[in-house]
This record gives C-alpha cells, sequence and structure tokens, in this order.
C-alpha cells in the first residue's frame, strides 16, 4: 500500500505480506464501534503492519500523506486493486471491492491530522512522581537528546555508554551526554529497523578494554545483517576493531527487519547474542544459519566446546537455541544463573521465554500470536510437543525490547524481579517470578514515550531508555535516559 520516501521496496515488502489480515484473524476491536465505517476495514486489512492513526506500527504510516508512489486518488485506487509489481505489495481486488477500496482512501485522507499528536503524545517525565505497588518513586534524566537510544552498559568507573540507532556511540559521563561522539565506529544500515543496536563490556574491562557492539551491517545491493565486533576506546576513538561474526554474503537481505540484537555476558564470561529471523521465518528452524537464534560464544567470538550442536553436521557451533522470531531481550536470573529472553511475536503472541541449550522455541511451527491471511489455511498452534512453550506472552503486543533483573538495594522490594521494556505498550512492567513461573505482572508506567531498554546501574538505581514515540516504532526520534529513584532519596 501506502510507503514513505526513502524506505525502498524493501520496506514494501514486509509491510504488505502481512497486511493481507483476513477478518477472522485480524486483531479483535474493543470497547464500542468505530465512529469512522472504514476503520475496521484499516484494522481488518492495514493495521497489523501500519499501526493505528495514535499508537503507530513497525512497517511505514498510512496516515501522514507521504507515498512512494502517486498519492492522487486514482493512483492510490491502483496500487491497492493491482498492488505493486517487483515487490510483495498484494493486489487486493479479490478480498476489497472498488467501493471498500474508495472508502478506505476516504479513511486515510480523514485522519492525517492526527499525526501530529501521535508525536507529541508522550508525557514527560521529569518530576512526576508514580505510586507503584511497593514503591514510589520519580524520575532524574540523566542524559537528554539522544536519538533513539538502544542500549545501555556501564563501565566500572560508572560512566555510561549508550548506543544511538542511527549509528552514534556515546559516553555519559556524571549525567551528562558528552558533547563529542566516539568517533570511528563503522558505519550502520539505518533503513526501516537497521542501525546501532546493543553495547556491552567485557567482564573484565580492567584488563581488556573490551566493548561489543552489534549492528546492520550494510551490505551489497541494498542487503544488511546483524554482525557483532568488538573494540576498544581510546582518547575519544574507537580502535582495535575485531569482527566476531559476520554472515556470508548470501545470507545480508534486502528485508529491514528483524535483527535482534541483545547481548549478554555469563558468569563464565562468555556473551551470547540474539540474531532475529530478518523476515525469514522459516530460517529460525535451520541449524545451517545464524538467523532466529540466540548464540553463545568465547569472548573472541569463537564457540565453546559445550555448546549443543557443536560437531553437529551442519549447524553453526554457536547456537545455543533456536526458534525465535525477533529476540530483543536477555536477562541471566542473579540467583538461579537462569537465561531468560523477550521475543517480538507476528500479530500479538509477544514472548517471554525460560532459554534452555539446544531447544527449539518454536517459531515458525507455534506462535501464541497470528499471522496474515496467507497462512490462514495452515495457522500454527499455540504448542506442540517437542517445542518450548513461553513462560508469559502478550497479546495485543507490548513489543517487548530489553529486560533485566532488578539487583540494586534503592528498590528492596524489587530485589530480583524481572523488568520489561515496551515499544508498541510504551510501558515498563515489572515481572514477580517463581522459578519457572511469572507469578505477578506489574505495568511500572506508561505513557513517557517507547521504553527501549532497561537496566540496574552500579548505584543501584534503575535505568531507563526512552524515546518520543514516532509514527511508527522504526522512527528516528529525541530520546533520554532516565533514574528511578525512591522519593525518599530526595
Amino acid at each position: 500500500m501506502r510507503l514513505i520516501s526513502g524506505f525502498g521496496v524493501v520496506a514494501v515488502i514486509f509491510v504488505c505480506v502481512a497486511v493481507l489480515a483476513a477478518t477472522s484473524v485480524a486483531p479483535q476491536p474493543s470497547g464500542r464501534a468505530p465512529r469512522d465505517p472504514f476503520a475496521q476495514t484499516y484494522t481488518d486489512y492495514c493495521a497489523a503492519c501500519h499501526g493505528s492513526n495514535l499508537t503507530g506500527g513497525r512497517a511505514p504510516t498510512l496516515f501522514d500523506d507521504t507515498w512512494r508512489v502517486g498519492g492522487d486518488d486514482v493512483s492510490l485506487m491502483k496500487s491497492i486493486r493491482e498492488g505493486l509489481p517487483g515487490t510483495e505489495m498484494p493486489p487486493f481486488k479479490d478480498v476489497l471491492t472498488e467501493a471498500d477500496i474508495k472508502g478506505l482512501i476516504g479513511y486515510l485522507r480523514r485522519q492525517t491530522t492526527l499525526v501530529e499528536k501521535n508525536a507529541s503524545r508522550a508525557r514527560n517525565p521529569v518530576n512526576q512522581i508514580v505510586r507503584a505497588e511497593q514503591h514510589t518513586f520519580t524520575f532524574e534524566v540523566v542524559a537528554e537528546g539522544l536519538a533513539t537510544p538502544w542500549g545501555m552498559a556501564f563501565l566500572p568507573d560508572g560512566r555510561m555508554l549508550v548506543t544511538e540507532r542511527p549509528g552514534t556511540l556515546r559516553l555519559i559521563d556524571n549525567g551528562k551526554r558528552l558533547p563529542k561522539v566516539i568517533d570511528g565506529t563503522p558505519a550502520v544500515w539505518t533503513e526501516q529497523d537497521g542501525g546501532l543496536f546493543d553495547v556491552a563490556v567485557h567482564p573484565d574491562y580492567a584488563q581488556s578494554g573490551w566493548i561489543y557492539l552489534s549492528y546492520a551491517e550494510p551490505g551489497e545491493n541494498d542487503t544488511s545483517m546483524t554482525s557483532i565486533i568488538r573494540g576498544r576506546i581510546q582518547s575519544g576513538r574507537w580502535v582495535d576493531q575485531e569482527t566476531l561474526y559476520r554472515a556470508p554474503a548470501e545470507l545480508f537481505f534486502p528485508t529491514n527487519v528483524h535483527y535482534g540484537s541483545r547481548f549478554l555476558f555469563d558468569r563464565e564470561g562468555h556473551l551470547f547474542y540474539s540474531i532475529g529471523d530478518r523476515g525469514h521465518d522459516t530460517d529460525a528452524q535451520d541449524l545451517s544459519r545464524p538467523n532466529g537464534k540466540v548464540h553463545r560464544v568465547n569472548d573472541d567470538g569463537t564457540a565453546p566446546r559445550e555448546n549443543p550442536f557443536v560437531g553437529r553436521e551442519g549447524a553453526l557451533e554457536s547456537i545455543w537455541s533456536y526458534g525465535h522470531r525477533n529476540p530483543q531481550g536477555l536477562a541471566l536470573h542473579p540467583v538461579t544463573g537462569a537465561l531468560w529472553a523477550a521475543e517480538h511475536g507476528p500479530i500479538g503472541g509477544d514472548e517471554l521465554n525460560r532459554i534452555e541449550p539446544g531447544r527449539n522455541y518454536g517459531w515458525p511451527l507455534v506462535t501464541s500470536g497470528r499471522l496474515g491471511k496467507r497462512a490462514v489455511a495452515t495457522a500454527p498452534p499455540r504448542q506442540q510437543e517437542g517445542l518450548e512453550a513461553p513462560i508469559a506472552h502478550w497479546t495485543p503486543t507490548i513489543a517487548p525490547s530489553g529486560i533485566a533483573f532488578y539487583t540494586g538495594d534503592r528498590f528492596p522490594e524489587w530485589k530480583h524481579d524481572l523488568f520489561v521494556s515496551g515499544l508498541a505498550g510504551e510501558a515498563l512492567r515489572r515481572l514477580e517470578t517463581n522459578g519457572d513461573e511469572v507469578v505477578h505482572e506489574e505495568v511500572l508506567f506508561k505513557d513517557f514515550g517507547r521504553v527501549r531498554d532497561v537496566a540496574t546501574g552500579p548505584d543501584g538505581h534503575l535505568y531507563v531508555a526512552l524515546n518520543v514515540p514516532g509514527v511508527k516504532l522504526s522512527d528516528t526520534t529525541p530520546g533520554m535516559i532516565v533514574r528511578l529513584v525512591p522519593t525518599d532519596e530526595r
């Protein structure tokens, strides 16, 4: 259907395959019927990827009157009716009448005035007081003026490294964003979901100086893929870069979605990293491919000999678990050492999983979410013998990103609770766990912007990366790092 200029054909490919949501599998409306008679048509066929006029979606919006192919009524009628040749934008002539298409275009025209409201509705967290179930807290701004902050990591001296998705790495010192970025980091692919992703600090940083980055690396012919590197920072520059993982050229795809990519060091110094399925869902079941997997490597990128698929013909030895869609959250339980992961579902069905080596987490064979019309005849079950079921799942989507167990002392009632950030839900959730069960869930706060990452700081406060909502989840928008402070400290 409609595309923002500059996204390219690949964005259309991903967006419009899922747009074919039949009424039987489309998200069900809640509350009273929509006022506009064609709002339901939009919900049934477009909203799964393009989002609503207020909340946006990960795919390009249809509500800002910016069109890649002609935006007049005649051109739009043709695009919707016939599809876009050379892309996977499908024709809708078999499922929508001419009157349906005209009505849908009219609905889009009527909604364009609401876009600005979408981008400005987030409340400023400064001086806000939140009375949660167990603690009352407020927010302190650690750094602002950031461009979609994605990942956070603390150096031993308390300074913070922050990645900005457009491709910059910044050092936050004494609560201030330094005026210069770290020079010399690699160029990144920034279309749609692409960019600079997570950052991690080597457990023995004082001796090694290693810092780890994941990013969407550009390939030939507008392709990209998640890559993993490490390097050092000297005099404000990124130096000594080493590549820990780069996929072969044939795995650099033109799809700009599902890169993963989160880091975690375990107690033995192994590095876990995630790579999403990159829009090639069946690859998540293919052990010869890296996408749709959680990987475990030594600090230099080599595979530990204890990994579950070491020595198996045709399998990547770095794979720790497989059958994942788009995991963007990894956390290690501070008591048990268990690995937990959060991942995005298709249409709903976001998952929280307890990760065991060698296990298959089911995508795309099973899902708690919905697929598009293309898969109605073979819609997968929620569970299947031999495939791991999620510990928890969310529908409608919360679009989970970073997760972390709280290990500080500033909020004693939260000790060892799991915090889950949400993009689409614009909320931070607190989960109480008992073994492999979630026994209680609290929405800690919402409406302060998209919540991308969460971490316990060395000072015992909880740190959160926020960014202003855009028209869609993949927009680059202003962001900040805040820390949660108990009110009795102020």
